[in-house]
């Protein structure tokens, strides 16, 4: 059986880069997300609200790199795991993967509505998902910060089960990615 720290059963660099690329900002977007003021009917995409809307558009677009190059590069599956185990591993990443689509698509779609731009430069804008005023666009920015807090819990339980393969199992399943 492959040690999942063997050379052959890494991750590429470049899935490297971008998993602890969207960790970081992942983690920094729920960090503004929880610390921004609440959004209103006439709040501005200023201060935070501004951050967390550029940090937005980094995510979708290594998101879509992400997908892309999972696609055409999957990881090597190995025999480490069986049954119970690794349903819970594969549920999880593809929950994983569900809401670091969804969960920034919503948040685009609510901030057309409130006839934002949502873009990295002045000059680079994305286009509008939802028509300005849009009642549904307006009740996906609800579902989109129920969705983080869900994101927020599997990025923990992310995050613990790679300490528990490290610490407790040995196996070299943290390795793979470092």
């Amino acid at each position: 059986m492959s040690d999942a720290s063997t050379p052959e059963a890494r991750y590429t660099p470049i899935a490297k880069l971008l998993h602890w690329a969207l960790a970081l900002l992942i983690v920094t977007q729920l960090v503004i997300g929880w610390t921004m003021p609440d959004v209103h009917k006439d709040t501005l995409p200023d201060g935070e609200i501004g951050w967390h809307l550029t940090v937005g558009v980094l995510i979708v677009l290594l998101v879509a790199l992400r997908v892309l190059w999972r696609v055409a590069h999957p990881p090597r599956s190995l025999p480490v795991e069986r049954g119970w185990l690794k349903r819970t591993a594969q549920a999880t990443h593809g929950l994983l993967y569900l809401l670091m689509v969804i969960v920034p698509l919503l948040g685009w779609a609510n901030a057309s509505s409130r006839n934002w731009a949502v873009g990295l430069a002045p000059w680079l804008q994305l286009p509008k998902l939802m028509p300005a005023g849009s009642k549904l666009g307006h009740a996906f920015g609800d579902v989109h910060g129920n969705l983080a807090v869900l994101l927020a819990a599997l990025v923990g339980v992310h995050v613990a089960a790679g300490i528990y393969h490290h610490v407790v199992r040995r196996d070299g399943t943290l390795r793979r990615m470092l």
